[in-house]
Formats: C-alpha cells, sequence, structure tokens
C-alpha cells in the first residue's frame, strides 16, 4: 500500500489517501512510513486537538497520507467528504462486517478514485461479512442485501458448493490473496518476522502512569546510592504494570476489559490468529498478568488457554506442553511466565510469540522467542512486541535499538542497567 502511494506521488498525483485503522494501529502505521516512505507527508487526525473546517482542509492538501481512526468516519465525516481524495484505505476493514453500522456507512459515502481494504479476517462469523466489504469496494457488484442473503448467505450456510463457486468467481478479480504456502511468494520457509506493536495508553493508566511518575520526581533528587536504585527500580516496575495493565498494578480484582490498550490489540491480533486456525505464546514476567491474560482469552474466545508459571508442577508443566505439541484439539493460546517458560521448552506447534511485557535484555527475549522459532518449526513464525506509546518502554526500546549491537553487554543482567541512567 504504501509503495503505491509514493509511486503515485512520483506521478505527479498530489491529492492525499485517506487510511483509516483501529485507534491502536495508527502508530504502527505513523511508524511503517517512516521506515518504508521516509519524506512522505503522513498527517494524523485523531485525538480531542485534532484540526477542524479550513484548518483540517489546507492540512490534507499538503499530505500524502491521512491517518484516522474508524471512531471519527462517523463523526468527522462531513470533513472526510469535503475533501477531494485519491484513493481511501481501510486497514483491519472487517471493523466495516456489518453494513448497517454508522462507520459502515459512512465509509461507502466518501468519495475516492479508488478503494482498498485491507484484512486478514474478510469472513469473520459468515459470508454476509464479505458484503458489506465488497459494497465499499465495488458499489453494486454483489446484488442487494435481501437477494444476496436468499441468493448466497443461505445457500452456503446450508452447504451448496455452487453458490460458493459463483461468489468466488464475482469477487475473485477484486482480492489478493497471500498465502504463506504458496512457494512462489515465500519460497525459503519458515522465516522469523519481528514486529513492534505499539499501543496507546487508556485514559485510566495514563492517569496512574502520571502519578507514578510525579511521586519519583519528588523522591528522586533527594536520594543518591543503593537507596535510588531501589526507587527507580521500584518505579519502572510500577510503570511497566500500569503499562499492561491498571489491575496488575493496583492488585484489586477489578474489572479487567476496557481498561489496557495492550489488552485491546492482543484481543485483534488473537482475532486474526484464531480465524486462520494459527496458535500462539504469550509471554509476561508477571505471573498476576498471566492470571489475568488466561481469564481475558478464556472469557473473550471461549476457547481454553493453558498458562505456566513458576509454581506449575514438573507433570503438569509436561503434560501441558504435550497437549500443545502433540494433541489435535491443541488449546490455540498458551500463556508463559518468561522465567518459567522462557527455556528448555520445545513449542513449535506455535507460529506466533507475543512479547506482552518487556524484560529489557534482549538475550533473554530471544530465548522466549526461540520456544517457537526452532528445529521442527515448518510454519513462519511472526513475533509481535507490544509496547506502549511515549512511556518508558517506548524510549527503553529505542535505547535498546541504538546499541544493538552491544546490548548483551550491556544489558546482560536483567533491568539493573536501567538504575544507573541519569534523571
Amino acid at each position: 500500500t504504501l509503495a503505491l502511494v509514493r509511486q503515485l506521488r512520483n506521478d505527479s498525483e498530489k491529492r492525499p489517501v485517506l487510511l483509516v485503522c483501529p485507534t491502536s494501529v495508527i502508530e504502527n502505521w505513523r511508524r511503517e512510513t517512516e521506515k518504508f516512505t521516509p519524506g512522505l507527508p503522513v498527517m494524523i487526525h485523531q485525538g480531542a486537538k485534532r484540526l477542524k473546517g479550513s484548518e483540517f482542509a489546507k492540512a490534507t492538501a499538503d499530505s500524502a497520507i491521512v491517518l484516522s481512526s474508524y471512531a471519527l468516519l462517523h463523526r468527522d465525516n462531513a470533513l472526510f467528504s469535503a475533501v477531494r481524495w485519491a484513493g481511501m484505505v481501510l486497514d483491519e476493514a472487517q471493523n466495516i462486517k456489518n453494513p448497517d453500522t454508522r462507520q459502515a456507512r459512512a465509509a461507502r459515502s466518501i468519495e475516492a478514485d479508488w478503494r482498498f481494504a485491507l484484512t486478514g479476517t474478510p469472513v469473520e462469523n459468515h459470508v454476509g461479512d464479505m458484503w458489506s466489504i465488497m459494497e465499499f469496494l465495488v458499489p453494486g457488484l454483489l446484488p442487494n442485501k435481501t437477494k444476496f442473503s436468499r441468493d448466497f448467505l443461505r445457500p452456503i450456510q446450508a452447504g451448496d458448493a455452487k453458490a460458493m463457486e459463483k461468489i468466488k468467481k464475482m469477487t475473485g478479480p477484486f482480492i489478493l490473496r497471500r498465502l504463506k504456502t504458496d512457494k512462489q511468494i515465500i519460497s525459503d520457509l519458515p522465516e522469523k518476522i519481528e514486529s513492534q506493536e505499539f499501543c496507546p495508553l487508556c485514559r485510566e493508566q495514563a492517569s496512574l502512569y502520571s502519578a507514578v511518575l510525579s511521586g519519583l520526581d519528588d523522591s528522586i533528587s533527594e536520594t543518591d546510592g543503593i537507596k535510588r536504585k531501589g526507587l527507580v527500580l521500584a518505579a519502572i516496575t510500577s510503570l511497566k504494570q500500569i503499562c499492561d495493565h491498571p489491575a496488575l498494578y493496583l492488585k484489586d480484582n477489578s474489572e479487567i476489559e476496557g481498561r489496557s490498550g495492550k489488552l485491546a490489540r492482543l484481543a485483534e491480533i488473537a482475532e486474526e490468529m484464531l480465524s486462520a486456525g494459527d496458535r500462539t505464546l504469550i509471554f509476561t514476567q508477571y505471573a498476576e498478568m498471566g492470571e489475568l491474560l488466561k481469564k481475558f482469552l478464556q472469557e473473550t474466545f471461549g476457547r481454553e488457554t493453558l498458562f505456566l508459571h513458576g509454581g506449575v508442577p514438573r507433570e503438569k508443566r509436561d503434560e501441558m506442553v504435550r497437549r500443545f505439541q502433540e494433541s489435535k484439539d491443541a488449546p490455540p493460546f498458551f500463556v508463559l511466565s518468561l522465567k518459567a517458560g522462557g527455556t528448555g521448552l520445545n513449542l513449535t506447534g506455535a507460529n506466533h510469540v507475543v512479547m506482552f511485557d518487556r524484560w529489557w535484555n534482549p538475550a533473554v527475549e530471544q530465548q522466549a522467542v526461540d520456544r517457537a522459532y526452532r528445529i521442527g518449526q515448518t510454519s513462519s513464525v511472526q513475533v509481535h512486541y507490544f509496547c506502549c506509546r511515549g512511556t518508558l518502554e517506548e524510549k527503553i526500546e529505542a535505547l535498546i535499538e541504538s546499541k544493538r549491537h552491544v546490548a548483551d553487554a550491556v544489558v546482560s543482567a536483567g533491568e539493573q542497567w536501567l538504575t544507573e541512567l541519569s534523571d
């Protein structure tokens, strides 16, 4: 997508492209543009301070890509509709699978020369999901909803192969599909694909984060030596726990859902994994977070989730590994505490690894990733490193990246090295 936008700009296209994605993915897109299309002017239209009226129109005219979210598609529809867009892209396009929602109607109402829908799950529940996406892409290609339901949806659900074949022929010319198993696309499987998942803080997280920082500000300047190290380490632990989930920091057994940017992003990734039949390892350094993750995944997706931590007896640990590796009905999610599950296990049944929180030692993290990426693995392994935007997680991520060649020497002992940094 970015290569296309770059090419169009090279071919003297002056109009911007509107790119709509979930709020949690906006930062990823911004970073991808920085990495793959440096110099391409990108505008982010999000948050309370976003531009309105003539200021918005002027800013879009100077941009190649305008990044915004599904939540604003309807709310700022008049703003978007007033701009002449070269193209419009929906990322995670399954967000408009219900054609009657306000955001789906808003997406269809915006005019653009061309449209893309990017999704790993075009059909989440049934083939009806596809109707809405195709109606956005090529309006009128498929019959109206009533006729579509009668001619396609109900027959396909009843197992009618002819109806399935007919809809594949109709939509096929408009679909570019890439399969990991296609050797024409990737000839040297398996490979390891690493990506950073930048997640926003929820309001509650941001508030707790600020409170911890203020407390540290007040006390750190008055201490030194071992006491200062202790303060810094305690603060880092608190901040990391807040980045994971407020309940982990508050230890109050409170509500899980809707309070963590990381958890929201995990749910999105997990949904895609399930639809593709993939399985995943999820690492956290906090046993309490592991319990929260297990509960959340089981309640959200109704699928059993394994959880391995230091308190699991050897026999039960071996049984978990055996089930995950060999069982035909193996659970799709395996949550592991980093210390208990980060070494010595062979878990090639998984082809996704999520580092939910970071242990600031690349070697330790690599050991954990290598539970799945090892001899016996036949699929590509996708590694997702979760990181909260605008927090110490992002700062330390950048610091390690800048010192990657000496990282093992610099950060070999867990997180103690962080206590030596300046205020």
